[in-house]
């Protein structure tokens, strides 16, 4: 684990001198002589080692009056895996933050849903990232302003209040004081044949009307989301699409789409995997969702990942080597919407993928609420706990064990007794779900794994991995594979990507 690695000079120099872009996001670079700070990777020639100070956040650098370098565009850079493979406070918190919390409900909101005053999260904030709540949200308005004035024809004013600016000023200050230029000057830097294929990407979404902030005209942007190489889509989108429920989600044409449920309205994205990035194309019904969207789509997709660290400790394992060799960077793919994946862990019990998918998509005719795809195929958001707390049970088409445990769960959700937001403890989370009636460890450990985002999250009563722990030589028993397993921590959810590999489930191939 690399947390708090700014503090380390040497290492930090090291990866700066080079340019490893493994480290991006990890650690910041403030430049004392420039007052630019610029991600490890940074082209241009690194700067003196006495020159060189080093901040674990974006928001930390803007705090100590440093600006973006524009060669490297360090704000842009992939999140810091921190945030995806720890549970404490701060974790917690900054996956909030990204979750566009503060912009929503303040400071006092974020506080509210972490269960702690104000004054212990700052303090906690300051502490490990150099910045409070306020600073990080602030740093992230920023690069969604960014996004919006490089990748759409938006006028300057919707992009203030879409990017989450409480008027024109803070916006103009926050971009000149972030970038070193105004709004203007960063949509005329762009080269010509970017602004081309820019205007390109968006004439669709001029021609039908642009959204602004609180209206339901729709806003279609084209945008590139990076990650931390190497990336094996096979698993990825192949665990996607070969549960996709219909009407919810479908691959088409080289992408894999869904709908979103957001908090000003809904969206749609097309994500098309990339050598060097993911593309996506999201349509939003209110852009003030423009932030929410992408960081629900990046952890769905598990983009922030190390997957160097990652695969060098499952390499320790020798049976597991030939594995992670042959096909590195798995990742886990997870969800964009943690109650709608609990709800779909209880479908899929004790039946097949086809089963489960059928389940869902009677639910998804009955109770979701209906939305328009231009471009597919998509019919409805996945339905609300609300809506599905409130059906008949006996219109479920399943044993009545697991009618109870169904509506027993959504009831929790809909009245918020459970929470598996991703402000969610895991412990205290796994804790309620096993409390529940018909939960057992493979439903709770598939719901920390894809749901609550639990990096070390382990099915050893799963078929699959019991399957391909006997063809490779480990333990097959679950006691035995467990005890094997913990050599394999903190990454025992990537182990079970690589073990599931092994099989022809359409789940492990990329569809065509």
């Amino acid at each position: 684990m690399r947390n708090g690695m700014h503090t380390d000079t040497e290492r930090c120099v090291r990866a700066v001198q080079s340019k490893d872009a493994r480290f991006d996001g990890w650690f910041f670079t403030a430049v004392l002589t420039t007052r630019i700070y610029c991600r490890p990777s940074c082209p241009v020639v690194p700067p003196k080692p006495e020159n060189m100070t080093f901040h674990p956040s974006a928001a930390a650098c803007q705090q100590a009056g440093f600006r973006a370098c524009k060669r490297c565009r360090p704000d842009t850079s992939p999140g810091s895996p921190e945030w995806n493979q720890r549970a404490d406070l701060v974790a917690r918190a900054m996956r909030l933050i990204g979750d566009g919390v503060v912009d929503r409900e303040g400071v006092p909101g974020l506080a509210g849903r972490l269960g702690y005053s104000t004054r212990q999260i700052e303090r906690q904030l300051l502490a490990e990232l150099g910045a409070g709540p306020l600073a990080l949200a602030r740093a992230q308005r920023a690069q969604t302003a960014r996004l919006l004035i490089e990748t759409t024809p938006l006028p300057m004013t919707e992009i203030a209040f879409a990017a989450g600016f409480s008027s024109i000023r803070t916006f103009n200050d926050t971009v000149r004081e972030v970038f070193a230029l105004s709004p203007s000057e960063l949509r005329e830097r762009l080269p010509r044949k970017r602004a081309a294929a820019v205007a390109r990407a968006n004439r669709g979404a001029t021609a039908g009307g642009v959204a602004r902030a609180g209206t339901a005209a729709p806003a279609v942007l084209c945008l590139r989301l990076p990650f931390r190489a190497p990336l094996n889509p096979d698993n990825l989108f192949g665990h996607l699409a070969a549960t996709a429920v219909p009407g919810v989600e479908e691959w088409r044409d080289g992408a894999y789409r869904r709908t979103l449920r957001l908090p000003y309205g809904h969206g749609i994205v097309a994500l098309t995997p990339h050598a060097d990035h993911i593309g996506c194309r999201l349509t939003l019904s209110d852009l003030r969702d423009l932030t929410v969207a992408i960081s629900r789509c990046r952890r769905m997709l598990d983009l922030d990942a190390d997957p160097v660290a990652v695969d060098d400790q499952l390499r320790t394992d020798p049976l597991l080597a030939p594995l992670v060799d042959k096909a590195p960077g798995r990742r886990v793919p997870r969800t964009v919407d943690e109650a709608e994946f609990a709800v779909r862990a209880v479908l899929g019990q004790q039946v097949s993928t086809a089963a489960a998918r059928t389940h869902a998509a009677r639910l998804v005719i009955a109770h979701g609420e209906p939305v328009e795809d231009a471009e597919g195929g998509l019919t409805h958001l996945f339905p609300s706990p609300d809506a599905l707390a409130a059906l008949d049970p006996d219109s479920l088409a399943m044993p009545r064990t697991r009618r109870t445990t169904f509506t027993t769960l959504v009831r929790q959700l809909a009245d918020g007794t459970l929470h598996l937001g991703v402000e969610s403890d895991w412990a205290q989370a796994r804790a309620r779900l096993l409390a529940l009636p018909g939960f057992g460890p493979w439903t709770v450990d598939a719901i920390a794994m894809r749901a609550l985002g639990d990096p070390d999250a382990f099915l050893p009563t799963d078929l699959g991995v019991r399957r391909a722990a006997r063809e490779l030589g480990l333990p097959s028993t679950p006691a035995a594979l467990t005890a094997r397993a913990a050599a394999w921590r903190p990454w025992r959810a990537y182990a079970v990507q690589y073990l599931w590999a092994t099989d022809s489930h359409p789940i492990n191939f990329l569809p065509v």
